[in-house]
């Protein structure tokens, strides 16, 4: 609630208030011409820095890979590209941040930092805990902030790193079934 305060109200009000300072320090022309030529700078920043990070995407899928970097990098310069195409010398700042790569890095870094330091099950990312009412860690007491503190049965422990189940039959090479000359 108070995100969707900050973004609706607090900082169209300040953008309001820098475009007057600036327009009152540079003159209203320069001022408009500015925030046209930093939304056309954005736009051709968003098309080279998303070319890049498509790139990069593909090969870490051609590696066999997992693209979660080339994934951040991609929404990150989509927003990036977004806020400096807004009008406004606020957003702009944080767009052009999200469109160098050292800064994107930097961000990066930043948000890994507080989703490891927050865990799984407070962080913003997951909006509701998936696992089952009865999941226990492995040593059998329950997690740190568990909804159900009732015993639950015992996880499925395995040699293997893979679980399936399955079924399987011998089928005969020779025999009534296989006969061609038959009609089944």
């Amino acid at each position: 609630m108070i995100f969707l305060i900050l973004l609706f109200i607090v900082l169209p009000i300040a953008e309001l208030y820098v475009i007057i300072q600036i327009g009152d320090l540079i003159g209203i022309w320069p001022t408009i011409a500015l925030l046209f030529l930093d939304s056309i700078l954005g736009a051709v920043l968003l098309r080279s820095q998303g070319r890049a990070a498509w790139r990069r995407f593909q090969e870490a899928l051609g590696t066999a890979r997992v693209p979660a970097k080339e994934v951040y990098d991609g929404a990150a310069i989509i927003f990036g590209g977004a806020l400096l195409m807004t009008p406004g010398f606020i957003t702009d700042i944080f767009g052009f941040a999200l469109l160098i790569p050292p800064m994107r890095a930097a961000l990066r870094k930043l948000l890994l930092a507080i989703a490891r330091r927050v865990g799984p099950t407070r962080s913003v990312f997951f909006l509701y805990d998936r696992r089952p009412s009865g999941w226990r860690q492995p040593g059998g007491t329950p997690p740190p902030g568990s909804r159900n503190p009732s015993p639950g049965p015992p996880p499925r422990q395995s040699g293997r790193d893979y679980d399936f189940d399955g079924s399987a039959r011998e089928i005969p090479t020779d025999g009534p079934e296989l006969d061609p000359g038959k009609d089944g």
